[in-house]
């Protein structure tokens, strides 16, 4: 089992959504953040002033799956959430020891 983690833009986050749907993923975790990377931010006037925006509005998406999904998964990320243009995002991939779904009791990938 693998647990999936992508930052991407936010207005992306409906079409990503839709299309792990159709690639069969049934749960996700959603959250509103801010980062930078290459992207760096960038500058907004406000009542006459300038200043840097350091931090950027992001969605971080979280996917747990089963090994046999982890690539596919990551296509459609990939392909979905890409615009093209910096700050697209990044996606990672980490082992998950064990998953323990609270209400039956079921663990790993009959949790999922």
């Amino acid at each position: 089992m693998k647990l999936i983690t992508a930052i991407i833009k936010p207005f992306k986050l409906d079409d990503v959504r839709e299309a792990l749907a159709d690639v069969g993923v049934q749960g996700m975790t959603v959250s509103e953040t801010r980062g930078f990377g290459r992207q760096k931010g960038h500058t907004e006037l406000y009542r006459g002033a300038e200043y840097v925006v350091d931090f950027l509005p992001k969605i971080k998406l979280e996917i747990a799956v089963p090994d046999d999904q982890v690539e596919r998964v990551i296509e459609t990320l990939a392909e979905t959430a890409r615009s093209g243009r910096i700050g697209d995002g990044k996606i990672f991939v980490t082992a998950l020891e064990r998953v323990v779904r609270i209400r039956t009791g079921e663990v790993n990938e009959s949790a999922l």
